[in-house]
């Protein structure tokens, strides 16, 4: 090999190389997020915030682990697991900053079915006189966290698989209506199971389809064996959970430090069985002592999946889908993204490595964070009403149905028809229901679909251009919507919508690169493209304005009122004007119902023309920028 022919070998490895690192690199930001943050994490000014709500936080993911623990059908102490190992999985993993992962009501009472069906009460005097090397408990309970932890091992599988195929991306399926309706119907369950603890009757486990009105016909059929003492307790503790977390709530901006009033209660309510021996003078059941320490890991027996898959599926769709509203959620209040794909790897890997700890099946929930705790002897009506009032969340979304009424009166019905399902056989049922109804539904509005010409708006916006002084027209950028705005497509009307708004910064800052900043705005190219805050404020001195020509947006659902509300708040925040022509009335009303909009400006205008002249009248623009569709 001649010198030259070694020099250009040399010269193509070393432009080989460089580039393959580097792409090892990007990989391993973007699937593990913590190497993204981490580094950049400010100890003096976050620590020590971050350490005091961690703790209260944790301090009442110790009541709801163990009251979730007991949901699911195990013992009380594989919930205080739960609460911790998914945490960590997901910090290192995950994307939401505002989401914390641990045990979840939903998931909790979808691998009780499984438990239930596979280690039913019946064989628990089998197994009680014999004691297993986990923590002494019985081989009964054993048993009961193998099967809750093989659900969560291969619900987690089946997540890891969803990132996989790049199924993460398929939650535009998955409308704020079926949603809401599936997460409502789901808690309704979920306070179902807990009516015979908040009563204090001994009843049967029951399930399966229209396992929910059965549950009640038991109830009313032995109402006589309602226990007074655990009716009055339940209603107390209800009460006191919705009075203090109300209180914290108004006044959590005065208070620097929430009463942690879940474990006030268990506290005073294990202090109150220890003195009154309630189990055996009133007899009200109790969890019982729960042991210390945790057990050395071990695999969840798989000789068990193929009997769990239902479940499994179960967890993986339901939980999953609860986690990235949440994520989705605290990522617009909060102004971030976040990656649906990555976010369906946190949650199977939350799930797959934690079934080896005996832990159950976990998800997401908001404002919460894991901890790990040792306590005494607790009443299960006292648990049981912190799961209730813990799901008033979910609950409360019923007050969306006149939302969904005045906004779309077909997401309306199908918010009813998703809950009525979920309420008569299971959550994932209802959520596969509400997915394919909203589909059929679409797929038959989609033909009424019309676009815009061209053409004509190319020759309004050149008679604009000669009509006017050509010094005078400034920073104006009109966008025709040339088809409908539903769940399906208002993610790309977005994208497209950035793509636009920035095309002119396009050789100064890669859109790629535009991820990395707070994305919650359209108007990035406004500022120069700049993320930083000093460019913003600067820049948002210098007025501009958005024409929105909506003559193409023949029919809209919830997702799409949402998007252009959102865009508006978006751009309203970064002093950009945004008007909206040829729009219908049915889109005004929906639109007024639905976003808080400035009632001093006119936003709605019969023509992009008459929005035009509202703008010039107030002579803050200097030049009409190109005409786009989208």
């Amino acid at each position: 090999m001649t010198g030259a022919k070694r020099k250009k070998k040399s010269m193509f490895w070393s432009k080989m190389h460089p580039p393959h690192y580097e792409d090892i690199k990007q990989w391993c930001r973007r699937r593990l997020p913590i190497l993204e943050w981490a580094p950049h994490y400010n100890l003096k000014e976050n620590l020590l915030p971050d350490t005091v709500s961690g703790i209260m936080l944790a301090v009442q993911q110790v009541t709801q682990g163990l009251a979730f623990a007991i949901l699911s059908s195990v013992h009380p102490v594989f919930g205080l697991y739960g609460s911790l190992f998914p945490a960590i999985i997901y910090a290192i993993f995950g994307m939401g900053r505002h989401v914390a992962t641990g045990t979840f009501a939903l998931t909790s009472l979808i691998s009780a079915n499984a438990v239930e069906r596979l280690v039913p009460q019946s064989s628990r005097n089998l197994t009680m006189q014999s004691n297993s090397s986990v923590l002494g408990l019985s081989d009964f309970e054993v048993q009961r966290i193998g099967v809750a932890a093989a659900v969560s091992f291969l619900g987690g599988v089946i997540q890891v698989a969803m990132f996989v195929l790049q199924l993460g991306s398929a939650t535009f399926l998955l409308t704020e209506p079926v949603i809401s309706a599936m997460t409502t119907g789901a808690a309704t369950h979920v306070v179902t199971s807990q009516v015979k603890y908040l009563l204090g009757i001994k009843m049967p486990y029951i399930s399966g389809p229209l396992g929910f009105f059965y549950i009640y016909a038991y109830v009313f059929e032995n109402i006589k064996s309602v226990r007074l003492e655990a009716l009055l307790l339940s209603l107390l503790s209800i009460v006191v959970l919705v009075l203090v977390k109300e209180l914290n709530e108004q006044f959590k901006r005065k208070i620097k430090v929430v009463l942690p009033v879940d474990l006030v209660l268990i506290i005073a309510a294990s202090f109150a069985c220890y003195c009154t021996n309630m189990e055996n003078t009133y007899g009200l059941e109790v969890v019982g002592h729960i042991p210390k320490g945790i057990p050395p890991p071990r695999a969840p027996p798989m000789n068990i999946l193929s009997a769990v898959i239902t479940e499994a599926f179960g967890v993986a769709l339901v939980g999953y889908v609860a986690s990235l509203a949440l994520a989705q959620g605290s990522a617009k209040k909060f102004k971030y993204s976040v990656d649906d794909n990555q976010e369906v790897l946190a949650h199977g890997l939350s799930n797959v490595i934690p079934s080896f700890f005996f832990c159950i099946p976990s998800a997401a929930a908001m404002g919460r964070t894991a901890g790990l705790y040792s306590t005494g002897a607790k009443t299960q009506c006292v648990l049981a009403s912190i799961i209730v009032v813990g799901l008033k969340g979910m609950l409360i979304q019923f007050r969306d149905l006149k939302k969904y009424w005045n906004v779309d009166k077909i997401d309306w019905g199908i918010w009813v028809s998703t809950y009525i399902f979920t309420i008569c056989f299971a959550a994932n049922v209802g959520l596969l229901f509400g997915v394919v109804c909203t589909i059929a539904i679409v797929i038959g509005r989609f033909p009424r679909a019309k676009t815009l010409s061209i053409k004509n708006m190319k020759e309004m916006e050149f008679k604009v251009k000669t009509e006017t002084d050509d010094e005078s027209l400034q920073q104006v950028k009109i966008i025709s919507i040339n088809n409908p705005l539903v769940f399906l497509n208002v993610k790309k009307f977005h994208m497209d919508l950035i793509n636009i708004m920035q095309k002119e910064n396009a050789n100064n800052q890669p859109l790629d690169d535009i991820s990395k900043c707070e994305q919650n705005t359209l108007l990035n190219s406004l500022s120069n493209g700049n993320c930083n805050e000093e460019t913003t404020q600067s820049s948002s001195h210098d007025k501009s304005a958005l024409i929105l020509d909506c003559s193409g947006l023949t029919f809209f659902d919830y997702s799409g009122v949402s998007m252009l509300v959102e865009v508006y708040m978006d751009c309203k925040d970064q002093s950009v004007d945004v008007l909206l022509a040829n729009c219908t009335a049915s889109l005004i009303k929906a639109m007024k119902y639905y976003g808080n909009l400035d009632s001093e400006k006119p936003i709605f205008f019969e023509s992009v023309s008459a929005a035009i002249s509202n703008i010039y009248s107030n002579k803050n623009f200097n030049k009409l920028g190109d005409h786009s569709e989208v």
